[in-house]
């Protein structure tokens, strides 16, 4: 049963990630899932709850993604280059609604998955500066903790902001832009070689 919701919701998450949740109304969703409202409403009581799943079931999902990276065999900056490059996928079917939609009409549930999704990237961005001055591809001075909360805020700020318009902050090149600024506050001279190293990979994401 289980399982089966899990499909179930990972079909809704594809519609509401394409075409925002506002306008997905509960007889798309039946009809996207080949099913009757009736059979739908077995699973979840209204929409407020399924958005409610869904967005769970996302977060899960992008954790044990982000989680799989701890067996990663390169150094500190190649996993970033492999994790953008798993970010950038993901951004590429991704309307611009969806958040909207979210934080205007869900807002509890917006700001649930804001604080999860803080959390995560803040531990995920203090175990990467850490392996990275172990390996000497960062500089060993550098303080972790105000390294990530300053990543996290410029992330959150640039988001939240009017100076980029939605679509230069959707564009890989502005991807591209954010991620060798980052690398280059942390990195020592071998860590700048490992980045120039990987640069294709990283202009792949530019021409996608």
């Amino acid at each position: 049963m289980q399982n089966e919701f899990d499909k179930i919701l990972e079909k809704v998450s594809s519609l509401y990630r394409r075409y925002g949740i506002k306008s997905v109304t509960m007889d798309d969703v039946a009809h996207e899932l080949g099913m009757s409202k009736k059979t739908l409403y077995q699973y979840v009581n209204d929409k407020t709850e399924l958005v409610e799943k869904v967005v769970e079931h996302t977060r899960l999902c992008n954790f044990s993604s982000m989680n799989e990276m701890k067996d990663f065999s390169g150094n500190a900056i190649e996993m970033l280059v492999e994790v953008s490059q798993r970010v950038n996928a993901l951004l590429k079917d991704h309307s611009p609604a969806y958040e909207y939609d979210l934080k205007k009409y869900y807002p509890d549930i917006f700001e649930g998955l804001k604080s999860a999704h803080r959390k995560m990237m803040y531990e995920s961005m203090i175990a990467n500066i850490r392996q990275g001055k172990k390996e000497g591809v960062y500089r060993k001075e550098l303080d972790e903790e105000i390294i990530a909360k300053l990543h996290l805020l410029r992330i959150e700020g640039i988001q939240s902001g009017d100076i980029f318009n939605e679509d230069e902050m959707r564009s890989s090149k502005f991807f591209l832009e954010v991620f060798i600024y980052h690398i280059h506050g942390m990195a020592t001279a071998r860590g700048l070689e490992i980045l120039e190293k990987n640069m294709e990979k990283l202009k792949q994401l530019e021409a996608h």
